[in-house]
């Protein structure tokens, strides 16, 4: 049963499933997501889709995003079959029935439309070397990169002469690794934690002109709009040969604040809330189904399939994954979308 307060939206009950469409699930949790995060959905339906445009990724959300926009049913479904045709014909990881990662597609997503907005931005540049130039600069900035790039910085202390340098590193979202009964603020500092750099391992020093033990770590120097944390959930455990499931408990806030910012960091004290996660149900990469937990109006919504129900905040705690066996069949947060307040 869909509600009044998620139906304001548009989105009633999008369908994750359809028998002639396979197990698209991955897709849907994602978009769902990117659906409640505001300033992602809002650049989406004001993106004008020429009629003479090229059909794309980027053409297929946006005519999705906008149907959900202007559904006037209180309940209905909006199977995303154009823009899954669309990105099984751009992209063979996904031309096919199984079940894909999550965190993939939403990479892949992001990508592919800053490098279409990209392509419209700059055709000169196209047209002068046949593909675009990736150079970082200002020019080459889009709303893709507005929301959800955040900057770190890789510091390195040569243990010797002192001196340190950095090298900054750009990203979409964050992948941390996770640990039994721990916080996303924990994984988040074992994100930053120091390594030494010694015997084989040594940093070679401009100062020193020498290999020279040293201390290393990464710090976030400019935190996005919307910051995307991946929980790194799937292992390869050598002796089982393949990939199986870290469903260890790990607690996520709804307010976060980061600590491991830099000393210049351009905004260390950024709020973020909580506004949604992609759950992964199962036991393992390949197989399994992918929900989803939204904040709209004040409210929490669970979308499993074609099925939207209202659930209580205290609820979310129940996708924190499980204090026993890190195997077991279990519904843990995945990808978890955090919304600067400022």
């Amino acid at each position: 049963m869909c509600n009044s307060e998620q139906s304001e939206h548009g989105w009633d009950c999008p369908n994750s499933y359809s028998h002639d469409f396979g197990n698209t699930c991955y897709c849907n949790s994602v978009l769902q997501a990117l659906y409640f995060c505001r300033p992602f959905r809002e650049k989406v339906l004001a993106y004008k889709v020429q009629p003479r445009r090229k059909e794309s990724l980027l053409t297929c959300l946006a005519d999705l995003f906008n149907s959900i926009a202007t559904q006037k049913k209180k309940v209905g479904v909006i199977p995303p079959k154009k823009f899954i045709s669309r990105l099984r014909k751009e992209n063979e990881l996904f031309d096919n029935y199984m079940q894909q990662d999550a965190h993939e597609f939403l990479n892949y997503l992001l990508n592919t439309i800053a490098d279409l907005l990209q392509e419209e931005k700059t055709p000169e540049q196209q047209a002068h070397n046949g593909k675009l130039l990736h150079n970082g600069g200002e020019a080459q900035r889009t709303w893709v990169h507005e929301i959800f790039q955040g900057t770190l910085t890789n510091e390195t202390r040569c243990l010797n002469c002192e001196a340190v340098s950095s090298k900054d590193e750009d990203f979409l979202d964050l992948s941390v690794d996770v640990e039994q009964n721990t916080s996303i603020t924990h994984c988040l500092r074992g994100f930053s934690n120091t390594e030494t750099l010694c015997s084989e391992y040594k940093y070679y020093c401009e100062q020193c002109r020498s290999k020279q033990e040293a201390q290393k770590r990464m710090r976030v120097k400019k935190l996005p709009m919307i910051l995307a944390l991946h929980l790194k959930r799937f292992k390869y455990m050598d002796q089982l040969h393949r990939y199986t499931k870290l469903s260890y408990r790990v607690v996520f806030p709804l307010e976060l604040r980061l600590f491991n910012t830099s000393g210049d960091a351009t905004n260390p004290d950024r709020m973020y809330d909580l506004v949604a996660v992609v759950v992964h149900c199962g036991s393992g990469p390949n197989r399994g189904h992918y929900i989803t937990i939204v904040k709209s109006h004040g409210f929490w919504l669970l979308f499993d399939d074609d099925i939207v129900e209202k659930i209580d905040a205290q609820a979310i705690e129940e996708f924190y994954g499980l204090t026993s066996d890190i195997s077991k069949n279990s519904e843990s947060g995945y990808i978890l979308f955090y919304q600067s307040r400022d």
